[in-house]
């Protein structure tokens, strides 16, 4: 299952779950046609009617689960790429706001203030507060959406999918990104138990010496307590514990990464040994693999495109490009289609990719995800100029400064010019001085 639809899943869970406890219900109409309908339809069940959309909603998919996921992601590779995303798509996501600072994954009628019945998640919340920072025009939005996170925070310092939920790698590490972006000290962040969210994130990584997926990290514990590794969630922490959001920017390659379990333990050696795992694993087959569906072990492994671009984005972060650049070709060559059928978020993670490792995504293996995406919701407010790439960027700050070395040069020279000069002239001015004499 890739992230996209893992996000989906996640929330459907917390949907089902809300049902279960009469906090909200899910309309059975929402997945299909009713039995009866089926058989009157000669055992085949008539085509769901197309979902409506607000003005200014990215992609054309039931955004119940999500709907404010797959808008923050559309905005964010916007806004990494140099475009403006409209007012409209601005504005939709921020009517999804609950008064306490929280946003669900989709409420139909904004109009209405959230209650009880309405099911506000940190994912959602996180993604949005990332993209308010990223904005900068909504500082109160931004703000209200943070302190709704705080309070959320549960005792061990991490987060679940929803306020007081158990604690997992991914909604954590997503609430770290949203502390960073909004300027707010992650480390300093305690919970009621002074216990920090790096403290939860390092709960969740498994040791170098385990048989199986040592410096991975797990989603959470199963239930017998073992942590088993979680590709999806390694990729999350990796950038989590480095104190990173989504749409970052890429360093300068080292080394290549080894698993090392020193004590005291930190969060960044923590989030080290997850790059180490993610390196070996892209290292197989150049992408990370769907897990095996329930009854289809034996089946071949379908590519996880959207995990893939998360681990090429937390390793290139991290200073392990080199690590992640095959990856890069491999989605650069192969996720077109994956794109196009998961729409706007699908996109958005492509574009973070390209991002992070100075690639055009405009010339991403033949497609122009810029456009694309931009095609998937209303027309962005303004494109700007195409943003020079990390590598590009360098060369110019490289440049600028053998320009200033070479002026300053330059200006040395002139100056022990202007002061021979001055020498000479006051030479002749006291020889003359005393012929007159």
């Amino acid at each position: 299952m890739n992230t996209v639809r893992r996000r989906a899943a996640r929330s459907a869970a917390a949907f089902a779950a809300a049902a279960v406890l009469c906090v909200a219900a899910v309309p059975s109409m929402a997945f299909g046609a009713p039995a009866d309908d089926a058989s009157a339809a000669g055992g085949r069940a008539p085509a769901a009617p197309p979902v409506k959309l607000p003005t200014g909603m990215y992609g054309t998919g039931d955004p119940t689960y999500d709907g404010v996921w797959r808008q923050s992601l559309a905005m964010l590779a916007q806004r990494a790429v140099n475009v403006m995303p409209a007012d409209s798509a601005v504005n939709w996501l921020l009517g999804q706001q609950c008064d306490s600072g929280a946003f669900p994954a989709y409420r139909p009628d904004p109009t209405k203030p959230c209650d009880a019945k309405t099911v506000v998640d940190t994912n959602s919340t996180a993604a949005a507060v990332q993209m308010l920072a990223a904005l900068t025009t909504h500082p109160d939005a931004m703000n209200n959406g943070i302190s709704w996170l705080a309070s959320a925070q549960n005792k061990d310092g991490g987060w679940g999918y929803s306020a007081g939920a158990p604690s997992d790698a991914n909604s954590t590490a997503l609430v770290i990104g949203a502390l960073a972006a909004g300027g707010a000290p992650v480390g300093k962040r305690l919970s009621t138990e002074g216990r920090s969210p790096y403290q939860a994130l390092m709960s969740f990584a498994i040791p170098c010496d385990a048989k199986e997926g040592a410096g991975a990290f797990a989603y959470q514990p199963d239930k017998s307590g073992a942590l088993l590794p979680n590709a999806d969630a390694t990729a999350a922490a990796l950038l989590g514990g480095v104190g990173k959001r989504m749409v970052t920017t890429g360093v300068e390659p080292g080394a290549a990464p080894v698993c090392q379990d020193l004590h005291p333990r930190t969060p960044e050696r923590a989030a080290r040994n997850g790059a180490a795992y993610l390196a070996k694993a892209l290292a197989r087959t150049g992408h990370l693999d769907q897990p095996p569906m329930p009854g289809a072990a034996d089946s071949a492994p379908l590519p996880d495109h959207g995990n893939t671009a998360d681990a090429v984005v937390a390793l290139t972060t991290a200073g392990y490009g080199k690590q992640a650049a095959g990856a890069m070709k491999w989605l650069e060559k192969n996720s077109a289609a994956w794109a196009k059928e998961n729409g706007p978020a699908a996109y958005a993670q492509l574009i973070f990719a390209a991002h992070t490792t100075s690639t055009d995504p405009r010339e991403f293996g033949g497609t122009d995800l810029v456009k694309a995406l931009n095609a998937t919701g209303p027309a962005p407010k303004w494109i700007g100029p195409k943003p020079l790439t990390t590598a590009e960027q360098q060369k110019v700050l490289a440049d600028q400064k053998e320009e200033r070395s070479s002026m300053s040069g330059n200006l040395w020279t002139i100056a022990v010019g202007l002061v021979a000069a001055l020498a000479i002239w006051a030479v002749f001015v006291v020889r003359a001085r005393r012929r007159r004499s």
